[in-house]
């Protein structure tokens, strides 16, 4: 792997190039659809697993092994903040690397996917420490093959600290891919409350709708009352810190899930990250730094929104398909190919200019 600014393969039709149109097509029923249709016909098995690790932590995920054929490697997917194992890119990606002959487990994050009944205390995004055990348990069940990780947004955020655990947790990890992941959780709430309020609202709305089934579900450990969910996202993710957390601040919390600066340069593993310059979500300051270091190969596309990179009207994503790609590519020992022309890179230049 050339670590480094990476040329892009995404290219999509003028009508594609808003983000707000790539937002609205990629959490559209008609794409959900299409992702059940996609994984319905990859050749394989799936069945719904529990995981019980340390600290009497249960997660949920889906584990799926392609049938008919001896598999190359074990797949980790972690899915985006409020998204679940069954959003639309979890299942197309899965798709694609079932029909390569990969196993595959999407795991639930705690708190997402309808299992917020398995554990009493709350998710935050520093629960790294569970992650990490249910990425050591899901190795148990195929110990013989390496271990690839992708992750979309905070997923992709997870992804990365995983990756850089993983020499001290005793996992096989081969390589890792980022899709639009969240590098500076205090510069991307910065970016939020001043971008489109659609996304803000979008995020306040699901995670008001969490907190109030998890109080529902435990109400003698969260007797929050409704003024509480009605706080916007900063207020609400500093309750959240003070009482369902051991930072003392919103500060220090979000600095504990950071890789931004140089946490990534230790990467002991190589990472692709794949970026899209009109995010609406994830800032794009600090994506050219990390590209700079030994493990980190960043593509930077002019478009493609948060995560979803709406190639037409078929609605598949390229980020599911690069996922796949780069996976495929670090299993045989090969960069992969560049499949875009001058001008996709020139029309990126110039957007970010």
């Amino acid at each position: 792997m050339r670590p480094g600014l990476a040329r892009t393969g995404y290219a999509p039709p003028a009508w594609l190039r808003s983000p707000h149109v790539q937002s609205l097509l990629a959490s559209s029923p008609l794409r959900a659809l299409q992702a059940r249709r996609r994984l319905r016909q990859a050749p394989a098995t799936h069945a719904q697993t529990l995981l019980e690790v340390e600290g009497g932590v249960r997660l949920q995920g889906v584990a799926s092994v392609p049938v008919a054929r001896t598999p190359r490697a074990l797949a980790l997917l972690l899915h985006g903040w409020e998204g679940s194992a069954d959003s639309s890119y979890m299942r197309m990606t899965a798709a694609h690397l079932l029909r390569a002959g990969l196993v595959v487990f999407r795991l639930n994050f705690r708190d997402h996917g309808g299992t917020h009944h398995l554990n009493e205390g709350l998710f935050h995004s520093n629960r790294l420490d569970e992650v990490v055990a249910a990425a050591r348990a899901v190795v148990a069940r195929w110990p013989d093959l390496p271990l690839l990780v992708a992750g979309f947004s905070l997923g992709g955020n997870f992804a990365l600290r995983l990756a850089l655990r993983a020499p001290q947790a005793g996992l096989p990890l081969r390589h890792v891919a980022a899709v639009c992941p969240l590098l500076d959780p205090a510069r991307t709430m910065d970016s939020m409350e001043i971008g489109p309020a659609v996304y803000m609202r979008y995020f306040e709305r699901m995670w008001r709708r969490s907190l109030a089934r998890k109080r529902a579900l435990f109400p003698q450990a969260h007797g929050f009352d409704d003024a509480v969910l009605r706080l916007p996202m900063r207020a609400l993710t500093d309750w959240m810190v003070r009482h369902a957390t051991e930072f003392p601040d919103l500060d220090a919390y979000f600095d504990g899930y950071s890789v931004a600066g140089e946490r990534l340069r230790a990467l002991p593993v190589p990472a692709d990250i794949l970026m899209a310059a009109d995010d609406p979500v994830i800032p794009l300051e600090d994506f050219h730094h990390i590209a700079a270091f030994p493990n980190v190969r960043l593509e930077l596309t002019a478009h493609g929104s948060h995560c979803a990179f709406i190639e037409g009207a078929s609605l598949d994503g390229y980020g599911e398909r690069w996922v796949a790609a780069r996976f495929l590519a670090a299993l045989d020992g090969l960069d992969p190919a560049v499949e875009s022309s001058d001008d996709s890179c020139g029309e990126y230049d110039h957007a970010s200019a």
